[in-house]
This record gives structure tokens, sequence and C-alpha cells, in this order.
């Protein structure tokens, strides 16, 4: 019965309900029991009078009898037709109410549902479209820790302190501060997608970039450095992208991963390069806009050229629009099925503090990580100290900023030898696809050969760049740093994608250990760079 056909009249309540039928049950045995009751003394009657039984018509042979049973019934009937009908509105309604629950079920989506939606079936020319966005915010990112170096006589002349305290004022708090800046924003991306996330980084950036330009006091600057450094997402949320677009087992993912490597790597040192005319011609505050510039850029071209990747988000906003385009479907996104979920500030520590843990517990993640963050501190050391080692050969300030050249091209070699390796890489998985080491292991290998060319690279540098009373040509140092540009972007990648692959769904949180130890080993060494060589100097 369909709830249009309900009968009217008001259901009875339950209680009601089972009231009257307690009371009709004992009248209908009554009336049996004294029926039968009559024709039982009729029979002992007849057997005392005559000897034998008399035949007894039952009741409901006499006219009477029939009238009275038919007047006794027509109440109980009515009761029957009452109870019944109440039953059935009661099974009607139910029915109705559970296929009205029925049509608005959610149902959750699949993958399979959202087609070519879903980011790891984006063509190959929106994937690149995406990296190249990413490689540029990369570069943003990192360009705001270099560049500044070019304005440390004008910042020291304007506010009254010494190049010393704005190494640690300027410089220094923004890689401390860009080093815990990671951590804090990788785990919103989780939540809330990786467009999000990375608008409302770089929109604070950018905003905390025209704090530290406009800023007349020195604390003031200070502040705009911090909150700056702070607000940087990061290779935490870069990275991820990749493993949105990507599937860990294929070919695509490592060479991503190393395309946004090279972005990482390649960025802090375009600072140093054109910061050198920046130094010469412009003012010191230039170093302050050039960064917001080139970040207000970038953050206009990831937001017209880059779609959500999150998985997750991704499914939202394709059930909305097939429920928009057709009202009778019942696809729901995990976020919605998952109802609004409020973080407790005990969940948000957890988060944020697994990076850390897993820094201090994992063997895997400490030694990756300690490798890698020495390498990119020795960068950031040269960046300070690259305007004292080449003056004993007159070079000027532009001379100084082309000296890094030869750091870009063993970040060049690094990357086609990444490429040839992922390769090597790849058959090696394709002839055992069920060895352990060939899956996990094998990534590192090429680090047996690169790694050393960072010590090595270090001892020719200083050889080359030693004070003596005839030192020797610059070409030597050069090609010194050309061996550490190699090195470290070979140990960079090479921990990134094994940690990536050995670690699965914890993979994000690895990868932090790897950023924060690059950038705060960065930030604590580089105000002592200028104090270090220059007491080697005097001595």
């Amino acid at each position: 019965m369909s709830p249009q056909n309900i009968p009217p009249e008001r259901p009875i309540p339950i209680e009601d309900l089972h009231a009257l039928l307690r009371e009709i049950i004992p009248q209908h045995q009554h009336q049996e029991h004294t029926a039968t009751a009559d024709t039982n003394a009729t029979l002992e009657s007849s057997v005392r009078q005559h000897g034998q039984p008399t035949r007894v018509q039952p009741p409901l042979t006499t006219t009477n009898t029939t009238i009275n049973t038919n007047t006794t019934a027509l109440p109980l009937a009515n009761d029957d037709n009452r109870i019944m009908r109440a039953l059935r509105w009661r099974r009607a309604g139910n029915r109705g109410s559970h296929n009205a629950q029925s049509e608005h079920v959610p149902v959750p989506i699949r993958p399979s549902d959202c087609g070519d939606g879903m980011p790891t079936r984006w063509t190959e020319e929106v994937k690149r479209r995406v990296l190249w966005v990413i490689f540029l915010v990369q570069v943003s990112m990192n360009l705001n820790t270099t560049l500044y170096s070019n304005g440390l006589e004008g910042i020291a002349a304007e506010f009254g302190v010494t190049t010393f305290q704005v190494r640690w004022g300027g410089a220094a708090a923004f890689l401390i501060a860009y080093a815990f800046g990671c951590e804090l924003w990788a785990p919103w991306s989780e939540e809330y997608g990786r467009r999000e996330v990375l608008q409302a980084s770089l929109l604070f950036v950018n905003i905390f970039a025209l704090v530290t330009g406009l800023s007349t006091t020195w604390y003031g600057h200070i502040i705009g450095r911090t909150l700056g450094g702070l607000s940087s997402a990061g290779g935490s949320v870069t990275l991820a992208l990749i493993s949105d677009m990507y599937d860990p087992h294929t070919p695509g993912h490592q060479y991503a991963t190393a395309f946004i490597v090279l972005s990482s790597v390649g960025g802090s040192l375009l600072g140093p390069i054109f910061g050198g005319f920046v130094e010469l011609y412009l003012a010191w505050r230039w170093v302050i806009w050039i960064q917001l510039l080139f970040g207000v850029f970038v953050q206009g071209l990831h937001y017209f050229l880059v779609p959500e990747t999150r998985a997750t988000i991704v499914m939202d906003t394709i059930a909305k629009e097939k429920r928009k385009a057709d009202p009778s479907c019942k696809l729901y996104g995990p976020t919605e099925m998952a109802g609004k979920k409020c973080l407790k500030w005990s969940e948000i520590m957890v988060i944020w503090m697994r990076p850390f843990k897993m820094f201090l517990t994992e063997p895997i993640v400490l030694v990756s990580s300690l490798l890698s963050g020495f390498s990119d501190a020795l960068i950031f050391m040269m960046v300070q100290s690259y305007g004292l080692v080449y003056q004993q050969w007159g070079f000027g300030t532009l001379l100084i900023g082309c000296a890094f050249i030869p750091i870009g091209i063993g970040y060049g070699i690094g990357y086609c030898l990444a490429r040839y390796f992922i390769k090597r890489q790849i058959l090696l998985r394709l002839r055992k696809p069920y060895c352990e080491r060939a899956q996990y292991e094998a990534r590192l290998f090429w680090l047996l050969w690169t790694a050393p060319l960072l010590p090595i690279g270090l001892l020719i540098f200083a050889f080359g760049t030693s004070f003596t009373s005839q030192p020797v040509h610059w070409i030597f140092s050069m090609i010194g740093a050309c061996l550490i540009g190699i090195a470290n972007y070979a140990i960079y990648m090479g921990t990134i994608d094994y940690v990536l692959r050995a670690y699965g769904p914890y993979a994000a949180s690895a990868t932090g250990g790897n950023g924060w130890a690059r950038d705060f080993l960065a930030g604590v060494l580089t105000p002592y760079a200028v104090p270090l060589y220059v007491s080697l100097i005097l001595t």
C-alpha cells in the first residue's frame, strides 16, 4: 500500500491497540467456553433421562441463536476491521518512510565514477602545465631566502645595525621560520586541499613581504621576515602534488620528483646571480619588491592554471557537479560523507609533531635528512662567503654573482644524471618486479658515486680559494663548486625519492623531516659563515 492510499482515519496508538486486543481475546474465549458448557449439560441430562445421549443441534442452527450470534459478532467485526485498518496503516506508513529514506541515502562516489576528472588520469599536457607552475612557485619561495643577502649593507645602514644582526634578524630568522612553516602548512593541505592551502601560503608571504618593505623600524622588519618564513608552505605541499598526480609505481612519479627538486635547489641560486645587479644599481628595498612582484605573478599563475589535485577534494567537487546536473543523483564525496570534522588541538599537535617524531625515531629519515640538510646548509654558507673569497681576484659585485653559475651547472648535470639512472631503475624493476632491492634500495645506488663529490668538491674549493701569496687560478674553485652542485642535487633527489617510496602514506611526514633539516641547518649556520671566513683569513 502506497502512502497515498492510507486511510484518513487517525491511527490507534500502539498502547491502545494492545489494550483493545487484550479485551477482545478473553471475550472470544468466554463465548466459546459458555457454548461448550451448555452443550455438555444438555448431553448429561439426556443420558440421565433416556439412558442415551440425545443429538443436540449446534446453537447456530436456530434462528434466535443466529441472530444473537450475528448481533454479538458485529462489534467484534468492527473491532477487527479497526485493528486491521490500523495495522495496514502502520505497515504502509513504515514502507513509505523507508522508501522516502532510501531515496535520499547518500552513495559514496568512487574514483571510477569520476572518469578523467581524477588527477592521476589527467593528460600529460595538463600535468606538465601544473609542474611548470609548481616549479615557479618553488623558485619563488627559495628566491626569498637568498636574494635578501644582496641588501645586507643597505639594510644595516638604514636601521643602524650591524651586518651580523641583519644576517640573524633577516636571513636566519626567515630560514628557521621557513623550516617550521613547511610542517605547519602540510596537515591543512590534507584537510582542505592543496590549491587552497598553497594560495593562502602565497598570499600571506606576499602580505608580509609588503610589511617588510614598508616597515620603518628594525623590529617591524624582523617581524615581517619571520612571519613571511612561517607562511611559506615549501616542499611539503609541492611534493604532495606529485603524489596526487602520479602513481608512485609509475616512472612519471620519479621524473616529476626530479623536476621539482631542480626547482628547489635552483631557486636558491637565482638570488645571488641576479642579486648583484640589484645591489649595484638599485636601493636595498628593491630586494623586497622583486620578491613581492615575482610572488604576486606566481600566485596569479597558480590561481588560474593549477586546479585542485587532492583526490578527496576533487571527488567532492565532482559529486557536487553530478548532483547539480541531475537532482536524482545520490553520489557524495568522501569529505561530505564524513561530515564536517572539527579538529581538536590535541589532534593538531599530534599531526604537527609527527614529522619531528619520525625525524628522531626513524633511522632512515634521520640519516637522509642530516645528509641532505648538511649539503644544503653548505650552499647557503657559500652564498654568504663568496664576497670574501673572490676579492683576491678582484671580482666585483656582478662577477661575484656570476661565480654562482658553476653551482647551477652542477645542478643541471645532476638532473641529467638523475634521468639516466631513473631509466636504469625502471628497467631493473621490470626485470625483477618482486625484488625489494629493485623497488627501494636501487633508488639510492647512484648516491654511491655522486655523494662523495661533496667532500671532493669542498676540498677543491677550499684549496682553490685559500689566501696565499700567489693564489691559484679561480677556475679550480669553480670546478669544486660545480662538483658540490652535482652532489647537492643528487643527495636531495636520492633521499626524497627513496623516502617517498619507502613510507607510502606517511611520506609527507617523512619528507617534512628532510625539508626541516635543510632549512633549519641552513638558517642556523648562515649567520656564522662570514665571521668564520674572516677569522680564517686573519689567522
